[in-house]
């Protein structure tokens, strides 16, 4: 996967995130909705209006002192940490 920083201020970020779908990025942002500190998150992959953009572009907007960066960090850690859950729960399941 490939991250790319489109945009950075205190309280947004646009991030591309090369190589992921749909999939990923719904629970991704799902995950980030989570959290108190932030206030939007969502995505975009839209070529057709954006000039042949195909990569998804994550945008998140954070209130009070939270940086966006530590926020996404702790965001993908979560999901790393619920994938392996579930990942053990099947294979429990399958035993």
């Amino acid at each position: 996967m490939e991250l790319r920083v489109i945009e950075k201020t205190d309280e947004e970020l646009r991030i591309e995130v090369a190589g992921e779908g749909h999939t990923f990025m719904n629970v991704l942002k799902g995950t980030l909705l989570e959290n108190d500190d932030v206030a939007a998150a969502t995505y975009d992959v839209n070529p057709e209006q954006s000039g042949g953009q195909t990569e998804p572009i994550l945008s998140i907007t954070t209130e009070g002192d939270a940086d966006p960066l530590d926020v996404l960090e702790s965001a993908a850690g979560d999901v790393s940490e619920k994938s392996a859950a579930l990942r053990d729960a099947f294979e429990d399941a399958a035993a």
